[in-house]
């Protein structure tokens, strides 16, 4: 196993209540970035269910600079379902129950597996919105 010093929670940036996001859409995204594949190890899907994406022992890519030292972490969502009046969608914390309890449970069992692991959201080291809520102080009690 990898050394892991985080767990950094994503959203996929993708509207509220569009069901039609899943691991394999965002592996195709990412290969079309030119990546291997999928960058996240996990995603949340809208119902609450688990897809997974690249395996835990590979470097992911979803955080600059922490990919090999991180797992990733992503809940379909995260900006609003109609464009503000800039004509671009605002960032939401569109997490439905299902989605705030399976990442909850996720991250417990994480932690777990990885105790020494800090929990991050990924604007705690880019410039973005995401995973448009904080993550760092609402799983700090984990």
């Amino acid at each position: 196993m990898k050394d892991v010093k985080k767990i950094i929670v994503h959203c996929s940036a993708t509207r509220e209540g569009d069901d039609s996001i899943n691991a394999e859409v965002i592996d195709r995204w990412h290969k079309k970035r030119g990546w291997k594949g999928i960058g996240y190890h996990f995603v949340i899907l809208i119902d609450g269910s688990i897809e997974t994406g690249r395996m835990i022992n590979k470097c992911g890519a979803h955080t600059k600079g922490m990919n090999c030292s991180s797992i990733g972490v992503c809940y379909i969502g995260g900006v609003e379902s109609e464009r503000n009046d800039k004509g671009k969608y605002s960032a939401k914390d569109t997490r439905t129950p299902e989605q705030i309890a399976t990442l909850l449970e996720l991250l417990r069992l994480l932690k777990k597996i990885y105790p020494e692991a800090k929990i991050n959201g990924h604007r705690d080291f880019a410039a973005k919105a995401c995973p448009s809520f904080d993550a760092t102080d609402e799983y700090k009690n984990i």
